[in-house]
This record gives structure tokens, sequence and C-alpha cells, in this order.
């Protein structure tokens, strides 16, 4: 007897609460790899991406990192790439951990100062197209200029903030209380509706606003990391990148929000949602309420805030340093001059970056697995060898499809320096050269949207504390960004194929 609850004991321990279906599949799926690398190395490399999709996608059954990490660590035991390969690609993207340790918390020591502005704007923005164009191009805006992961955790926190604050009062707490906005059992019976509208609200909201980081980050070479890696290739400074994409990215914009306007207009895929009129007043009182009881120090508080606010996007926009440096910045002078000096205090800021952060650790040893096992050579190979008129649309597609199911910064590696080794083998001219430029940047950052995994700032969204809150699965986010996907993917190819 004891040795069956021992037993029992091991499995109950094994992926915690998760149902039990999902437990036997990734056990099958650990059992199965092995066998499956007897047949054939690529084969195991294929399906090894599709479980790990699969972990993504149940997200809010079990957070991706065990499960996921499990699978990585087989990977590695079966010979499928090794630790020093996975370092390599850390190394590759040490910015982007940088950035999410550090920026992330430096988001939480300003989230008092968010949510005092949105507060404002969404009071005085009574139209939710309106609110919604406002989210979604300032989104894109910023994310031209900064990157796509800060503004996702800006609007995260607000979000966070909106929806704590009305789960309180629908909970019968007051403001200030001391609340578990994850659970609805105390939520009063007459507020259960609302809830789930103010929910699919703040999910329209957030998407929109996910899919704007997207259409702005297309843009520049700050806007996503390996706008960066593609801008050293071909040698463009900041302008000259602009420009070279903006035949392709305009119109992108231009289409991404109307697209805006006709989902909250027609409630097509989950959005149209308006801000129920209960919730607005909550928020209003709420607003009013702590007008009224702030205190100077809390007045200086927001000062502080503030300008920290201002230097952060001064320093990301002049490139003082790298984004996660500068984040470091905004904790340093937010804690220091707000007397935020305890370490207990401090550690909370980190809580919600750093087990994404694992998870994308985890996520660079599947994309060294595709690497060692050139899993996506076969595809530039058959591009490269076709017609050079037709190769930046085919490009696109490539990239586009490859960068959904995997990550868009590495499909863009592969394929621009495989770009680059051609070109100065004389394989093509310079003008053929920026073409292919325009169209791996394009396609691994548009039609990437379709699923959280193609896109840092989407993953982020999903693994975050918003997403069980307001019940963004990896199945609905996918549902809620096909209309943008597809928009975005005819524009953009039609944009690269008469460029």
């Amino acid at each position: 007897m004891t040795a069956q609850s021992l037993k029992s004991a091991f499995i109950d321990n094994f992926l915690g609460s998760a149902p039990g279906w999902y437990k036997k599949t990734i056990i099958a799926f650990l059992l199965i790899n092995p066998l499956l690398l007897l047949i054939s190395p690529t084969l195991v490399g294929w399906c090894l991406i599709l479980e790990f999709i699969f972990t993504l996608a149940m997200a809010l059954r079990c957070y991706p990192l065990q499960p996921g990490g499990l699978l990585a660590i087989e990977a590695i035991i079966l010979g499928l790439t090794d630790t020093h390969h996975v370092l390599e690609e850390i190394e590759h993207t040490l910015d982007v951990i940088l950035l999410l340790m550090f920026m992330v918390a430096g988001i939480y020591f300003m989230k008092n100062m968010l949510l005092f502005v949105f507060t404002k704007v969404l009071m005085k923005i009574r139209s939710k197209m309106a609110l919604s164009f406002l989210f979604s191009f300032l989104a894109a805006f910023l994310s031209a200029f900064l990157d796509a992961l800060t503004v996702t955790a800006v609007l995260i926190a607000v979000s966070v903030g909106f929806y704590s604050v009305y789960h309180k009062v629908a909970s019968g707490k007051g403001f200030n209380s001391d609340h578990d906005h994850g659970q609805d059992e105390s939520i009063k019976e007459h507020h259960r509706e609302e809830l789930e509208q103010f929910r699919s609200f703040l999910r329209s909201l957030m998407m929109h606003g996910a899919v704007g980081t997207a259409l702005g980050g297309v843009c520049t070479t700050v806007g996503e990391p390996q706008n960066i890696l593609i801008s050293t290739r071909v040698e463009w400074d900041f302008i000259e990148f602009f420009l070279q994409m903006a035949p392709v990215t305009m119109p992108v914009l231009v289409c991404g929000l109307i697209t805006c306007l006709i989902l909250e207009k027609t409630g097509w895929f989950g959005y149209g949602a308006k801000l129920p009129e209960n919730v607005r007043k909550i928020l209003s009182e709420f607003e009013q309420n702590e007008s009224a009881k702030r205190t100077q120090k809390e007045n200086a508080a927001l000062i502080v805030q503030a300008v920290v606010a201002v230097l952060l996007v001064i320093g990301l926009a002049m490139h003082w340093a790298t984004p996660g440096i500068i984040g470091l910045m905004v904790i340093i002078l937010c804690t220091a001059f707000n007397g935020v000096i305890s370490e207990h205090q401090i550690g909370h800021a980190f809580e919600e970056a750093l087990p994404f952060t694992a998870l994308l650790v985890v996520f660079f040893a599947i994309v060294a697995v595709i690497k060692d096992q050139g899993l996506f050579e076969p595809v530039i190979t058959a591009v490269l060898a076709l017609d050079e008129a037709i190769q930046p649309g085919v490009f696109f597609i490539a990239n586009g499809v490859l960068s959904a199911i995997s990550d868009n910064v590495f499909v863009a590696t592969v394929y621009i320096d495989s770009v680059t080794q051609q070109f100065q083998a004389g394989a093509f001219d310079r003008e053929h050269f920026n073409l292919l430029a325009v169209a791996i940047n394009t396609g691994t950052n548009l039609p990437s949207v379709a699923t959280p995994n193609g896109q840092a700032a989407f993953l982020f969204l999903l693994t975050s504390a918003l997403a069980p809150l307001i019940r963004l699965s990896y199945g609905k986010m996918v549902i809620m960004a096909l209309p943008y996907t597809i928009v975005l993917t005819i524009v953009g190819f039609l944009g690269v194929f008469y460029y």
C-alpha cells in the first residue's frame, strides 16, 4: 500500500494540476521521440517542433516551461543539438533576454503613472472604434521607435490594472483591498455577465495593440530584433531602412488600421465588445477616489515615473544603450527616487518576466535543433533555385510560414545569412539583394502574427499574467489574429511582388 501511494504521489506531482490526458500526451511525446530518431533525425526534429507548439497552445492548462523544457532536455540527450549550440543561440539574442529581465520590471515601477494616464484616456474616449484605433496606432508608432516587447509590457500592465480595479469592486471589496483577481468565486452574480463583456473588451484592445506592434515593428531597424541584423547585412542606416521598406510597410500599416476599424464595426472574430457602463462608472469612481486621497508624496512619485518614462522613450529612440540596459536604468531611477529600497519590494517586479525569460531560453533550445538538423535548409535551397523574378514573393511566403511555426528572429537570421552568402558569391546583383532583404524582413514580421509563437511579443502576451484573467488562450489568439494575418499577408505579398 505504501508503494502504491508513493506511485500515486509521483503521478499526481508530475505537471501538478494539469489534466490527466495532458500528462499522458507529454509522456507519449517523450517516449515516441527516441523511436522516431531511429527512423530519421529530420522526422523527430519536425515532430519536436509540433510538440513544442502543442505545449504553447495548452498554455492555460499548463505553463509551457515545464513540458517544453522536458522536450528540450530530451532533444539534447538524443543528440539533436547540444548545450554549446543552445548557449550560442542565447548569446545571439542576449539583448532580448536582458530586455525581458529589466525592461518589463521597469514598467512594473511605472504602473501607477500608466494606470493614471490610461484611465484618463479611457474615460475621455467613449467610442470603442476610436479607442481601438488609438491603441493600434500608438502601439505601431511606439514599436517603430522603441521595441514591440516594451510596448506589449506597457499594454499588459495597464490592462491588468483595469481588470484588478473592477474585479475588486465586483467581488464586494474596496479599491485598496488585497484581493486575488484571478478567482471568480467571489464575484457577485449580477456582475458575472458584465465581467465577461469586460474581458472581451480587454481581449480586443490587447489584440489590436499586439498587432499594432507588428505593424510598426516591421518599419524600422529597432522595431524588431531581426531588423537590426538585416540592416547590418545590407548596410542600411535607420532612414534608408525605413525608405526601403516603405513601399511595402506603409500600405500594410494603412490596411492594418482599416482592418481594426472594420473588426470593431462588424464585431467579427471576437471583436467589437464595448466597455460596460457600470465598469466605466467603477473606473471613473476609482479615478476620483485616487485623486481625492492622493498625497503629495504620491504626486511626487507620479512625477518621477513620468520623467523616467520620457527618459525611457528618448533613450530607446536615441539608442543610448541596448533596451535591457535602459530598462535597468528605469528600475534604478524609479526605485531610488520613490523610496523603494527593500529587496522584497523590488523582487515583485521580476515575477512577471522571469518565467517567460526561462521559456524563451527553452525555445532557443528548440531553435538550436532546427538549425543543427537543417530543417529549413531544403526550403531555402529550393527558393534560391527559382527564377529571380519570383524569388521575392516566394521568400515572403516561405518566411511567413516558417516564422509562424517557429520564430521570426531565427528564420530571418537563417535566410538573410544564406542570401548574403549568395550575393557575396556573385549569384545576383545589389538591387536583387536589396529586394530579397525587403522580402525577408516583411515576410518574417507580417504573416508571423498568425500564431503566438511567431513573435516574441505575442508569446509574451499569451504567457503573461493577463492572458488567463481575460481568457485569452492560444486558440483564441489565432482566431482573433486571423483577419489581420490574411490582410497583412496579402497586402505584404502584393507589395513585395510589385516592388
